[in-house]
């Protein structure tokens, strides 16, 4: 098989930074979500400890986003109580596994808001029971597309 670093560059179009490994393949046997360190080969902190790799979901997460999912994600968390506690835990839990940098999710720093989709997706495939992660998620048409979307 490929070297995962080779495979994450081609499907980021750059050298990826503070890569540990790969915490999920998709159907296909591709990175779909990668590890990160919670600091970069320079020494930078790097807040995100998962990070969304899989084009085909990072462009279906990105279309939430521009619909204003973000937003709407804060507010559904802010007004749902399980997804309130569900956006704690896992905020608890990321400063538990990367104490270095005391940050929740995507590295947001204040409670109940979040910060960027593809955080909180990347959270929820590589730490199955993240319920707002697989909320989000569940408004993805397609969690896999037909065939491979990493480039040759």
């Amino acid at each position: 098989m490929e070297d995962d670093v080779e495979l994450v560059e081609r499907q980021l179009g750059r050298p990826p930074r503070a890569f540990r490994a790969v915490a999920l393949r998709c159907p296909f046997g591709r990175p779909a979500v990668t590890e990160q360190r919670p600091f970069d080969e320079n020494g930078q902190p790097f807040p995100t400890q998962y990070y969304l790799t899989c084009r085909h979901l990072v462009a279906a997460i990105s279309r939430l986003e521009a619909a204003g999912g973000v937003e709407r994600w804060t507010r559904a968390a802010a007004e749902d109580p399980e997804l309130a506690a569900s956006l704690a835990d896992a905020d608890a839990e990321q400063r538990r596994i990367r104490p270095e940098l005391d940050a929740g999710i995507g590295g947001a720093t204040r409670s109940g808001s979040l910060k960027c989709l593809h955080a909180h997706a990347a959270f929820a495939l590589a730490r199955p029971g993240y319920a707002l992660g697989e909320r989000i998620l569940g408004e993805v048409p397609e969690r896999w597309p037909d065939s491979c979307c990493t480039p040759e």
